[in-house]
């Protein structure tokens, strides 16, 4: 047999929305000047690798003919 729940009256769940607290939490605390910039640092980097991955990246995504000709092995030279 399960325990029996009461009904909370509607009242008392609308008091609850109205309340705030007294306790104002501390203030944030400012970055310092080697912290922000080791975060443009870190930013930077990122960017850089992004921007190096895309201009390495772009020939392979080309189409088309743009190695200049047919490709020929040793092995099919004929020599």
């Amino acid at each position: 047999m399960s325990p029996r729940r009461e009904a909370v009256p509607f009242a008392f769940v609308a008091e609850n929305d109205d309340f705030r607290s007294n306790v104002t939490p501390p203030p944030r605390e400012r970055p310092t000047a080697s912290q922000l910039v080791g975060r443009t640092l870190l930013g930077l980097t990122l960017v850089a690798g992004l921007v190096g991955a895309l201009v390495f990246g772009m020939p392979s995504l080309q189409s088309g003919d743009a190695g200049g000709g047919r490709q020929q092995s040793e092995a099919s030279d004929g020599r």
